[in-house]
């Protein structure tokens, strides 16, 4: 995967408009997002049913698509899907941290691996809301993206590891009691309605919800944004990217009509569905 100087370098050109556009995520990382929200979405829309197969709504969609064994035939696909996918990326931040030894992988600004800067910036979120204090400036990643990083990889070993168990039971029974697979069994569905209710949620709040990014972020679909994005959502980047004579490097071409349009037809039918599951979730709950 190309850092983001290099893919911004092969396709550096300034807006029509005269303003600039800068590289967030590169085409590899975004095509691992496309994976990634695609395949949770079937995963959800597959394994609810599955979890509340008693309730009439899964039943009758059981009903439209084959039953509820072409149900699991695409539960467990898009599982083997995204545990590749995610095998991938592990395979490359470890090849990137310790056999590159790149800079930034495991610390420090550009780090996904929370600090004591993101402590500092929660509580004064915190304080900004009240009144108390001023907005805090962020790095490349706020203490929130960081958060949700994190939760997903916890999620995809958990989840992961549990839904694997069940799929291949009779191997895991060999060496693991009955009390374990039923274990598993209670596990598996009760952290993938934890993840349903986080991405669903919090992910999509603190993604598209906030006002600087509302009704929709782009970035993770066309890749680039706008200097005045960059500088408001990420400043302390921007001014150290600046400081040390790399900034413009990032310059990247502006997004084509044609990815606008796709990203946003793509991104709030992914909200659409993801809130649709969400209220599925909670009525199977508490109705």
């Amino acid at each position: 995967m190309p850092d983001l100087e290099q893919a911004a370098g092969e396709n550096r050109v300034q807006s029509s408009t005269g303003g600039r556009y800068f590289l967030r995520f590169t085409r590899a990382q975004r095509g691992l997002h496309a994976v990634l929200f695609t395949t949770f979405l079937v995963l959800a829309a597959t394994g609810l049913p599955l979890r509340f197969s008693s309730t009439p709504w899964a039943i009758r969609l059981a009903q439209e698509v084959g039953g509820f064994g072409a149900i699991i035939f695409f539960h467990k696909l898009c599982a083997f899907v995204l545990t590749a996918a995610f095998l991938i990326h592990f395979k490359n931040v470890m090849m990137r941290g310790l056999v590159h030894h790149e800079k930034g992988i495991f610390w420090g600004p550009t780090s996904m691996v929370a600090n004591w800067k993101d402590v500092k910036d929660l509580f004064g979120h915190f304080r900004w809301f009240v009144g108390l204090g001023p907005r805090p400036q962020f790095e490349r990643y706020a203490y929130w993206e960081k958060f949700d990083y994190w939760a997903v990889f916890w999620g995809m070993v958990v989840i992961g590891a549990s839904g694997y168990a069940m799929w291949f039971a009779p191997f895991f029974a060999r060496f693991l009691p009955g009390w374990a697979l039923n274990a598993v069994l209670v596990v598996h569905g009760e952290e993938g309605l934890l993840a349903i209710l986080f991405i669903f949620s919090i992910h999509f709040v603190n993604t598209h919800l906030r006002p600087d990014s509302f009704p929709m972020d782009m970035v993770i679909f066309t890749g680039v944004e706008s200097e005045e994005e960059f500088k408001t959502k990420r400043q302390q980047e921007y001014e150290r990217l600046s400081m040390e004579g790399k900034l413009e490097s990032r310059i990247a071409a502006a997004p084509e009509l044609w990815l606008i349009k796709f990203s946003r037809i793509a991104g709030f039918t992914a909200i659409a569905i993801g809130l649709v599951l969400l209220v599925l979730t909670l009525s199977a709950i508490f109705l």
